[in-house]
């Protein structure tokens, strides 16, 4: 009897032992794994493994189709034949601007007068003049295309409705720059400097006011301008004056240069008008600027990431 009892509890220790060693092999697995392949998760605190330099480079290639595929999508919706191609990262140091051949006055130290931006990027930079008309689909086509551009702003014509301009200004993640383009869009060189310079400082004061920043880029009106010009913009915070290689219209195309082209780094000129006065509206004129540059190769880059 006392032999018997020995051996179950001999046998039960035997098992106990078994069952512990098992355990431990299966390294406490949850119930259902096998415990036997693939590497333990990443203990309570530690991160997780860091990825490889192949898997961060399909990511980005997947990331960049969507936004693409999207881009295409909305180019669609707002009638583009091409969708718009994507400018590349800006310089870490804006180029050297200097003023083109043929267009200097006697002066010196005055701000530069230029239609093209030195770049070989095969980009341009859209800018749009006045502010006459305040069209909301303009606003909307260009923040859901995400194509940046510049307005060139005269008080005369934008003062009716200053809040329109102030929902531009912030209509895209890196905003809309708005620059001086005089008060009142007179003939420049047949003002004495005085008026010349209440032209344009007094729009430098209006958009300081209305938008809290003081512009550095002015455009004269009709690209006209003299000595006295220069003197005046540099008086109240000018540093640049960008005129145009190109200018678009709703229905076509007009060109400065004689190849009837664009160029790396070209600016292109267009204006804040409706079906008033053109053959179509702001969209229109969009559609038709679009698909010249895109079909050309171009992209549309932001002039102040260059100037």
């Amino acid at each position: 009897m006392a032999k018997g009892h020995s051996r179950r509890l001999l046998g039960a220790a035997l098992l106990v032992a078994a069952l512990t060693s098992t355990a431990a092999c299966s390294g406490g697995s949850e119930p259902g794994s096998s415990g036997s392949s693939g590497a333990p998760a990443p203990a309570a605190g530690q991160q997780a493994p860091a990825k490889t330099a192949a898997q961060l480079a399909r990511e980005k290639k997947a990331a960049l189709a969507k936004r693409r595929a999207a881009r295409a999508a909305v180019a669609k919706k707002w009638g583009l034949r091409l969708t718009p191609l994507d400018a590349p990262a800006p310089p870490r140091t804006k180029p050297r601007i200097t003023t083109r051949k043929g267009f200097e006055t006697d002066g010196t130290g005055l701000p530069p007068v230029f239609t093209t931006v030195p770049t070989k990027e095969k980009i341009v930079f859209l800018t749009i003049d006045d502010g006459a008309e305040k069209d909301p689909a303009l606003i909307r086509m260009m923040s859901e295309l995400q194509i940046p551009y510049s307005a060139f702003l005269s008080d005369y014509v934008v003062s009716d409705d200053y809040p329109y301009f102030a929902k531009m200004r912030t209509s895209q993640p890196r905003g809309v720059a708005l620059h001086n383009h005089t008060l009142n869009h007179k003939y420049l060189p047949g003002l004495s400097y005085a008026r010349q310079k209440r032209e344009i400082c007094g729009m430098q004061d209006v958009i300081e006011k209305k938008y809290g920043e003081r512009p550095e880029l002015f455009r004269p009106p009709y690209g006209n301008y003299n000595e006295d010009t220069l003197r005046a913009a540099k008086s109240c915070g000018v540093k640049a004056v960008p005129l145009w290689a190109a200018e678009a219209f709703p229905d076509h195309m007009e060109w400065r240069e004689w190849d009837r082209d664009l160029h790396p780094g070209d600016i292109v000129l267009t204006h804040f008008r409706g079906e008033e006065d053109w053959k179509g509206s702001m969209p229109d004129m969009i559609r038709r600027v679009m698909n010249v540059i895109t079909s050309k190769g171009y992209a549309v880059a932001k002039l102040e990431d260059y100037v």
